[in-house]
């Protein structure tokens, strides 16, 4: 679906639409950007997940449409600085693989937006749901991943000044747009949202300025406006004691002994070195603080000399022994071919239909595949057909009809062998790993249906751990690839008639 940006409207449209059904407001931004959903709101406006139709892969990317709350004329002038500084930041810092690209940023309807880079993956606070505490070992590897983030950002003289779980997000091990994730698991650590960072200036650090930030992971000397370089040392200690503890910052300090009491709290054995490191950054007055990442750094190494090589926490797809689906990254044919064809899974036969141009059968013929069935339990399979690998050309050709100029030009396409659901999900396999059943249509095994793309990709993450396999959504390529009608480019007409 294709989603309004009026914020008067915000109607669902077909994917493909120009104009609002509803209230004829254009909905593609600058001729490329297409608004799928809304993923947020806050103070300052709404966040969508859209679509860059300019480029062919169509990559997913960020719409953050400026639309403030505040009160008063005073209110929003400052919330317009902080919306126009947000670009600005991005515009400066997002080079760095840790931190999101500015893709745009632009006035459409007398409507500020900015577009960003799309980072798939999961906050720590999400992952902290899902997984539970955190442990020493992840505590470290947050802090060598993300302290020499701060490093870069305060050499750009910039104070974050919203650092917490929310806003550091750790993205999936897969190629994205428009970097791809980096080989080095610690570059996945992804410092998002500048919306309120404060470029920290002499005159900005000397005077008292307005209170900004997040309740609970903001340093005292915020209370009176004071920006500070260590705030951001502050609040990246306050979001390592909740990931390791569960339990919210306000509940972590006790206020009649003006003192942190964390160490009560957590859920694993932590040393005495790190909970000494963390004490120090999140200590309330700056100058007994650390000042600068680069000495919590030197305080690790120095602590730990043999940790020199960076070691990822445990993800689902280190945790499982990887079975030929759907992957992309293995070379071609390399991870297949010493796989005996009978172990691929067993064989199947269907029925193939040839129809003529007026859809009249006029031959059946029968084919065979190789399948694996997983039992998802309580009686309830998963068949995964077999597709072997291969090459295609993919997107169309200048003079096909009604299509649009981000499909061309064809490019061919380099397919690794890899399987797919012989059928859509269905709402007896959804309630089976997801336990729930949110379809409007019942019946166990009707497709289920008024899922998002983020449930769907949950529903992947789950059925991985219950099998122990690897399972994700098919890339584009591999839905063009598994489809058995696609383009004849000499011809135009649909390549064969076979059902």
């Amino acid at each position: 679906m294709t989603q309004c940006l009026n914020p008067d409207c915000l109607e669902s449209n077909p994917p493909e639409t120009i104009f609002c059904h509803s209230c004829d407001e254009k909905i593609v931004l600058a001729e490329r950007y297409r608004a799928l959903k809304i993923i947020g709101r806050g103070g300052f406006g709404r966040t969508f997940l859209a679509v860059d139709e300019f480029k062919p892969s169509k990559p997913f990317c960020v719409i953050k449409q400026f639309l403030p709350q505040a009160q008063g004329t005073e209110n929003l002038s400052k919330a317009t600085l902080l919306f126009a500084q947000e670009a600005e930041r991005l515009d400066t810092l997002g080079r760095h693989p840790q931190i999101p690209e500015l893709l745009a940023y632009f006035t459409q309807d007398n409507r500020q937006y900015l577009v960003q880079q799309f980072i798939d993956g999961q906050t720590l606070q999400q992952e902290l749901a899902w997984s539970g505490a955190f442990d020493e070992r992840k505590i470290l590897e947050l802090l060598k991943s993300l302290l020499p983030v701060l490093e870069f950002i305060h050499s750009q003289q910039v104070i974050h000044r919203d650092i917490k779980p929310e806003n550091i997000i750790r993205r999936k091990n897969d190629n994205q747009y428009p970097v791809r994730a980096s080989s080095s698991p610690e570059n996945n650590i992804i410092l998002v949202d500048f919306g309120i960072a404060k470029f920290a200036t002499k005159t900005a650090l000397a005077v008292t300025g307005t209170i900004i930030g997040s309740e609970g992971y903001a340093p005292p000397e915020q209370a009176i406006g004071k920006a500070t370089f260590s705030r951001d040392i502050y609040s990246l200690g306050v979001t390592c004691i909740h990931l390791l503890t569960e339990v919210e910052p306000f509940k972590l300090f006790d206020v009649g002994e003006g003192e942190w009491i964390w160490r009560d709290y957590f859920k694993s054995k932590v040393s005495d070195e790190v909970g000494n490191l963390l004490d120090k950054m999140i200590v309330g007055a700056t100058k007994k603080r650390f000042q600068n990442p680069g000495e919590i750094l030197s305080a690790i190494n120095q602590t730990y000399p043999t940790e020199k090589k960076f070691t990822p926490p445990l993800q689902i797809s280190q945790k499982l022994t990887p079975p030929p689906v759907i992957n992309e990254t293995f070379p071609p044919q390399t991870f297949l071919k010493s796989i005996p064809e009978s172990e691929i899974g067993e064989r199947f036969t269907f029925e193939v239909v040839s129809v003529n141009n007026f859809g009249k059968i006029i031959s059946r013929t029968w084919g065979n595949a190789r399948q694996k069935i997983e039992d998802l339990g309580n009686d309830i399979k998963l068949e995964m057909v077999y597709i072997p690998g291969g090459s295609f050309l993919m997107g169309s050709p200048e003079y096909k009809p009604e299509k649009y100029n981000i499909e061309s030009p064809p490019h061919q396409v380099n397919i690794q062998p890899f399987y797919m659901s012989k059928y859509p999900i269905t709402q007896n396999q959804y309630q089976t790993i997801m336990g729930e059943n949110p379809s409007n249509f019942k019946g166990g095994d009707f497709p289920v249906e008024k899922v998002t793309w983020h449930n769907a990709t949950e529903f992947c993450q789950r059925l991985s751990e219950k099998t122990g396999k690897i399972y994700r959504l098919p890339s584009e390529s591999q839905w063009e690839y598994a489809r058995p009608c696609r383009y004849n480019y000499s011809l135009l007409f649909w390549r064969n008639y076979n059902v």
